[in-house]
C-alpha cells in the first residue's frame, strides 16, 4: 500500500504510517499532484491541498482520503462518495487547544495584555490607562456548546464566570449538568453577557450570527471573542461597534479573508489579534497526525473507521433504502431550524415498504441533518449519536408497514424544552421514478414542495395579501423567490407559507417578513448543497 503525503504531518504521524505501508512524504506542485495520484492508495492531506474532483477522478487506486485536522472545505467529499472513496479526518485532535486559545484570548481581552505589553517595549509605564477587569463574577455567553464550547465553559467556571449558552441541540437538562443556564435566543445572550465567544460553524444561518442588531443589544462593557470561523462574527459590523462604543473590546482568531492583510480592526487598541492559532500547539499537530494516520491504516486495512465522514456510503442498505438517506439527512435539517431550543428528544418514524428495511442508517441521517448546521465540528454518521448523547438527547426510531398517504414516508420528530405540545414533526417522501425528493408535512401541515437549497417558513393567520407583502419585502433585499407553497386547516385560521430562495436571506430580512405578515414563527433554513 502506498501512501501520498503533500502537505507537513508530524513526525509521529508519519511513523505511524510507515508501520505499515510506503510513504511518500513530498510538496507537490498542482500538476504534480494530478500526475502522481493515479499510483497511491491513500492521500493524507491539510487545508492547503484541493482534493476536488479532477484530482479525485484521476485517483485510480485512492481507497482514502485522510485529512489532518478537523474542516473538510478542501475536499469534495460528494465526489469521493460517488467514487467509493472513504474520507477521515481528526476531529478531535486541536479542540483542547482551541479552547485553551479561547481563554488566552479571553484573559488578554480582560487585561490589555498586547497593548501594555507593546506599551512597556516602547518605553511607557502606563498602569491607569491599562487598567482592566476581573472574571470572577462576569457572565460568559457561549454560542454553541459543542466539545470546544463544553471545554470553554468547563474552565471559565474555574474562574467563578456564571455561564450562559445558547445552543438548540443541548437540553436543559445537560446543560444544568455541566453548569450553564441555557438562553432561548442569541439576543439573550447578547443582552446579559460581559462576554461573548462563539463556537459555531460557518453557513448561511450562522454567517454574521452577530452584526449590527446584536452588537446594539449588548452592554457598553461588553466584549466579544471569535476563535471559530471568520465571517461568523460581521467584521465590519464589529469595527462599527467597536468605534461606537457599543461595545469595549474583541478577540479575533479567524477572519473572513485569510491571510487578512492589513485589517480595520488591527488598528483599533481595544482589539486583541492573532494569525489562526487555535490549532496551533506542538500536542495539537502530533494528535492530529497520529489519529489521521490511525484512521487511515485502519480503511487500507478494511476495518471500521470512526471518524469516517461518510462511511454510509459503502453500506448495503439495499437500493429501495439508500435514495431516503439524503432525504431523512434534510429533515433532520429542517427539524433542527424549527424546534426551538433545549432539544430534548428525537424520533425517526418510518412508514410503508422501507420500513422492512433495517433503518437505523435513517436515524443517523436524521442526527447527521440535524446537527450538521449548528455543532463546529463535522459531524458525520459515526459521531453524530454521540453528540446527540452529549447534548442529553433522546433517539428513538418507529416503523410501521402501512403508510395511509404515500408509498412510503419518513418523519422526523422532536421535542424540546420550549416547543409545542407533541413536539416539531417534519415529514418527506420520494416521487417519480426519478425519486424525487418532496417536503410533505411541517408541523401539522400537509404541504408539498421541494427541499431546495434555501428554505423559509413561517406560521401565520390566513388573510388576504400576506404573499404580496413577503414577497415585496425579498424583492426589496434582491432575493429572488423561486417557489412559494401555502398550507392552511380552514379559510382565516392559522396557515403555514413554504418559500424557496435563490440565496440566503439575511436574519434582519427573516425578522422584516416575519413583522409584514404578523408571523407567530419564521425560520430560514439551508439545506446545504
Amino acid at each position: 500500500m502506498k501512501v501520498l503525503v503533500p502537505e507537513s504531518l508530524s513526525e509521529e504521524g508519519l511513523a505511524k504510517l510507515g508501520t505499515e505501508t510506503d510513504v511518500d512524504a513530498r510538496k507537490l506542485s498542482r500538476n504534480e499532484l494530478l500526475e502522481a495520484i493515479g499510483d497511491f492508495d491513500a492521500l493524507v492531506v491539510r487545508s492547503a491541498t484541493r482534493v476536488d474532483k479532477e484530482l479525485l477522478e484521476r485517483a485510480t487506486s485512492l481507497k482514502v482520503v485522510g485529512r489532518a485536522g478537523v474542516g473538510l472545505d478542501n475536499i469534495d467529499v460528494a465526489t469521493a462518495t460517488r467514487l467509493g472513496i472513504l474520507v477521515v479526518n481528526a476531529p478531535t485532535s486541536n479542540v483542547l487547544s482551541a479552547a485553551e486559545h479561547t481563554m488566552a484570548l479571553l484573559l488578554s481581552l480582560a487585561r490589555h495584555i498586547p497593548a501594555a505589553d507593546a506599551s512597556l517595549r516602547a518605553g511607557g509605564w502606563e498602569r491607569e490607562r491599562f487598567t482592566g477587569v476581573e472574571l470572577e463574577g462576569k457572565t460568559l455567553g457561549i454560542l454553541g456548546l459543542g466539545r470546544i464550547g463544553t471545554l470553554v465553559a468547563q474552565r471559565a467556571a474555574g474562574f467563578g464566570m456564571r455561564l450562559l449558552g445558547y445552543d438548540p441541540y443541548v437540553s436543559k437538562q445537560r446543560a444544568t449538568q455541566l453548569g450553564i443556564q441555557m438562553a432561548g435566543s442569541v439576543e439573550e445572550v447578547c443582552r446579559e453577557a460581559d462576554f461573548i465567544t462563539v463556537h459555531l460553524p460557518k453557513n448561511a444561518e450562522t454567517k454574521a450570527i452577530l452584526a449590527d442588531p446584536e452588537f446594539a443589544l449588548m452592554k457598553p462593557e461588553a466584549r466579544v471573542i471569535n476563535v471559530a470561523r471568520g465571517g461568523i462574527v460581521d467584521e465590519d459590523a464589529l469595527v462599527r461597534a467597536l468605534k461606537d462604543g457599543l461595545i469595549a473590546g474583541a478577540a479575533v482568531d479567524v477572519y473572513e479573508k485569510e491571510p487578512p492583510g492589513h485589517h480595520p480592526l488591527f488598528d483599533l487598541e481595544q482589539v486583541v489579534v492573532t494569525p489562526h492559532l487555535g490549532a496551533s500547539t506542538e500536542e495539537a499537530q502530533t494528535k492530529a497526525g497520529t489519529a489521521i494516520a490511525e484512521q487511515v491504516l485502519l480503511a487500507l486495512r478494511g476495518e471500521f473507521a470512526p471518524y469516517a465522514v461518510n462511511v454510509a456510503a459503502g453500506g448495503d442498505f439495499g437500493e429501495a433504502l439508500r435514495p431516503f438517506i439524503p432525504l431523512t439527512e434534510r429533515l433532520g435539517r429542517v427539524l433542527g431550524g424549527l424546534a426551538g431550543a433545549g432539544l430534548s428528544a428525537v424520533r425517526v418514524e418510518v412508514y410503508g415498504a422501507i420500513a422492512d428495511n433495517d433503518t437505523r442508517i435513517l436515524t443517523l441521517a436524521a442526527l447527521k441533518g440535524l446537527f450538521g448546521g449548528f455543532v463546529h465540528e463535522p459531524v458525520t454518521y459515526v459521531n453524530a449519536p454521540l453528540m446527540a448523547q452529549e447534548r442529553g438527547i433522546q433517539v428513538s426510531e418507529t416503523k410501521s408497514a402501512t403508510s395511509q398517504d404515500y408509498v412510503n414516508l419518513v418523519v422526523v420528530r422532536g421535542e424540546s424544552d420550549d416547543g409545542p405540545a407533541g413536539g416539531v414533526a417534519v415529514g418527506g417522501s420520494l416521487f417519480g421514478k426519478a425519486n424525487e425528493e418532496h417536503l410533505v408535512r411541517v408541523y401539522d401541515f400537509s404541504i408539498d414542495m421541494e427541499p431546495e437549497r434555501y428554505l423559509c417558513l413561517l406560521r401565520y393567520a390566513d388573510r388576504p395579501g400576506v404573499i404580496g407583502k413577503v414577497g415585496t419585502v425579498l424583492g426589496a433585499a434582491d432575493i429572488n423567490i423561486a417557489s412559494i407553497k401555502v398550507s392552511r386547516e380552514t379559510i382565516g385560521g392559522e396557515a403555514l407559507m413554504g418559500l424557496t430562495v435563490d440565496s440566503p436571506i439575511p436574519p434582519e430580512v427573516v425578522r422584516q417578513i416575519a413583522s409584514v405578515a404578523q408571523a407567530t414563527q419564521a425560520r430560514f433554513i439551508d439545506l446545504g448543497s
